[in-house]
């Protein structure tokens, strides 16, 4: 038993003179999730009183886009197809199962539960077709009940915050394997299945599955504000919370999700704000230097009206006695760090060993080496290149085996480098099989034999 395409126009053919019966289903509307196959006999088929529960060898069974169909025998699965078009039923050929756009989960699934009845070649007493809406099921809304706790990482200045948050929204849903669909929820039922039967437990999971949803974009240093243009993202964690419980004992998946703006409260916006604010200016000499000035300002601005006198509000604030410094002292020193710390930065290591700060060293007048480009190399015009010809006199890049390339890009072939002056670093020589040529990797020791032919490696190959 089982379903044979047929062919285009079949319904106005001499196939259609031969089916018994003829099952088809209207378009499913958005709240009916699965319906029963509706039998049409007409004057032109050879079965004009069948049982409604009964599917005659040679009838019809139509498929529209967005449905999946499937035969029930006995209270069993026995035949699934999902693509459109129109089919034949044959009780003499073994079960077909057309996956459609469910692809091979189906097929699993249906090897899994389903299960067929032969009866010697009759069909069982109790036959039906059902059909089922696999088109998104739009217009679920939700709305977290109570605020859901979410923590706002910054792993790159080091802070974690747990704030609450509220979300509302509305997601969408698809049947994913009508087979889980039907033997888990609504197996046998004698009219449709429409979604307000399940919708109250489904959003009551889909709230629950919030929780570790969102924490699993927190983890990918998600802000609050940022959630609802991460659609995407959202709908992958939800599908991963809810995997047992809709996809796995359900059939059921996430379609798509749209949140509606998600807002901190005042509360939690200023801490991680002042806590963002901290780290910035806490790594930053210049900024902590800048915030302690503005500061000292107000507050001599402030000490200055006092009701008591000037002075007084000067020495509440410890600047009498302290060379009228006080903030201003503390604020120099941090200017003075970050200076030096600027310096530092700005300074480089002379070939002579010296540490220059400007463009010449102060104990050789060896000029600072220009920041060389990676894969670059040193011409010996003086021209650096980065191609495999100097842009200025056209001489090809030397080959690596004609030398070591230092630090600064100039390939070189003594003990220092020609441009720069470095000394030529320690480490492994470079062979070279003597034989074919090959090399190993730059810095590595090489094989007992070479790879290539077979030539054993010893000092004569080191160069």
């Amino acid at each position: 038993m089982g379903l044979i395409k047929a062919g285009i126009g079949a319904l106005g053919g001499t196939l259609a003179d031969q089916w018994k019966e003829f099952f088809y289903c209207d378009s499913l509307p958005n709240d009916v999730l699965m319906r029963k196959g509706e039998k049409r006999v007409s004057g032109r088929s050879s079965n004009t009183k069948g049982n409604d529960n009964i599917i005659s060898n040679g009838s019809g069974i139509a498929v529209a886009d967005g449905q999946c169909m499937i035969i029930v025998e006995q209270g069993k699965i026995v035949e699934v197809c999902a693509e459109p078009g129109e089919f034949t039923y044959d009780t003499s050929t073994e079960p077909s199962i057309f996956a459609g756009k469910l692809g091979d989960s189906i097929v699993d699934t249906f090897k899994t539960i389903g299960k067929r009845f032969a009866y010697g070649g009759d069909t069982g007493k109790d036959q039906r077709v059902y059909y089922f809406n696999t088109k998104e099921i739009i217009g679920n809304k939700f709305g977290t009940p109570s605020p859901i706790m979410f923590e706002v990482v910054n792993k790159r200045i080091g802070i974690s915050r747990t704030v609450q948050v509220r979300c509302n929204g509305v997601y969408t849903y698809v049947i994913s394997d009508p087979l889980l669909f039907y033997t888990r929820l609504c197996g046998n039922v004698e009219n449709e299945f429409t979604r307000d039967q399940i919708d109250e437990q489904l959003k009551s999971e889909f709230i629950d599955a919030l929780q570790p949803a969102l924490g699993a974009l927190a983890e990918q240093e998600l802000r609050p504000a940022q959630l609802p243009a991460k659609a995407n993202e959202l709908k992958a964690a939800m599908n991963d919370a809810l995997k047992q419980e809709w996809i796995e004992n359900r059939g059921i998946s996430v379609g798509k999700i749209a949140l509606n703006p998600i807002t901190l409260t005042a509360e939690d916006m200023k801490k991680i704000n002042e806590l963002e604010d901290a780290a910035n200016v806490g790594s930053n000499p210049f900024m902590m230097a800048g915030k302690m000035t503005n500061a000292t300002a107000d507050a001599m601005q402030t000490a200055a009206g006092n009701s008591a006198g000037a002075m007084t509000g000067f020495m509440g604030m410890g600047m009498v006695g302290m060379g009228g410094q006080g903030g201003f002292g503390a604020a120099q020193s941090l200017y003075n760090m970050g200076a030096q710390q600027q310096q530092a930065a700005d300074s480089w290591k002379c070939s002579c060993g010296a540490t220059a700060t400007g463009k010449f060293c102060p104990e050789c007048g060896a000029k600072k080496p220009e920041p060389v480009q990676a894969g670059a190399w040193k011409c010996s015009c003086g021209a650096t290149a980065t191609g495999k010809f100097c842009p200025e006199c056209g001489s090809p890049k030397p080959a690596d085996t004609e030398g070591w390339t230092c630090s600064c890009g100039t390939v070189n072939k003594g003990k220092f480098c020609q441009n720069c002056g470095a000394k030529k670093p320690a480490g492994v020589p470079q062979y070279r099989c003597d034989k074919c040529g090959w090399e190993p990797e730059k810095g590595t020791k090489p094989p007992k034999f070479c790879p290539e032919c077979g030539d054993p490696f010893d000092d004569n190959d080191a160069r």
